[in-house]
């Protein structure tokens, strides 16, 4: 897979200029993903859910829906992006939420606290020699049987799915410092089993949602 082009320092102030028109990009794009991503995800009302990288809350809100009586925490690296998930979970007029400033890397939660982890669009800007810390550290505050979703910029399928990784070898911030990752392979060795995984093209955007299972 290609190198993450931008480093993990700059990609908050990447975020920052882009979240303004980040729904529109999201929805044209990404949504068929996101929905499939909480079709997988089955949260049950009660049920305690950190959604990793909330972006402007477009996955957070629904959340929220599907847990009213639950615990649900977010985390972003950029505020802005925060700002915006706040007023979305604001006007859905459920209390039982907490949004904060996190970093995937070092979760402020601890062990075995969650029955569901979300994760949407992380892993295709991280480093490929940092996926295991990250997955690592999901792991660990997931409880036994908690389910992790993870949604991915992927590998194309087709021909004219090459046009993203074009784009991103021209210029990364194009693509939000998005390139195809491939995840799946490494779930096994920090304590997940995978129980599905699908392909999806949304305007020839190439995505992966995962669902796996905490040992």
């Amino acid at each position: 897979m290609p190198d993450a082009r931008i480093s993990q320092r700059h990609i908050s102030d990447l975020y920052r200029k882009i979240a303004p028109g980040y729904d529109l990009w999201a929805r044209v794009t990404e949504s068929k993903a996101r929905d499939l991503c909480l079709e997988f995800a089955a949260i049950q009302d009660g049920e305690s859910v950190l959604e990793v990288a909330v972006g402007t809350g477009l996955a957070f809100e629904r959340i929220l829906k599907a847990n009213p009586s639950g615990r649900n925490e977010g985390v972003d690296l950029t505020e802005e992006m925060l700002i915006r998930a706040e007023k979305r979970a604001a006007a859905a007029g459920i209390k039982s939420y907490r949004l904060a400033v996190g970093n995937a890397y070092a979760l402020d939660f601890p062990d075995n606290d969650f029955d569901v982890l979300i994760n949407n669009y992380m892993f295709d800007l991280l480093p490929e020699d940092d996926f295991l810390t990250v997955l690592a550290e999901f792991r660990r505050v997931l409880r036994p049987g908690g389910r992790l979703v993870l949604v991915n910029m992927t590998k194309g399928m087709r021909w004219y799915n090459s046009i993203w990784e074009w784009v991103y070898r021209a210029n990364p911030a194009l693509l939000g410092g998005c390139r195809g990752v491939q995840v799946l392979p490494l779930l096994g060795q920090v304590g997940f089993n995978t129980l599905a995984r699908q392909y999806i093209s949304q305007m020839t955007f190439p995505s992966e949602v995962i669902c796996a299972v905490a040992e």
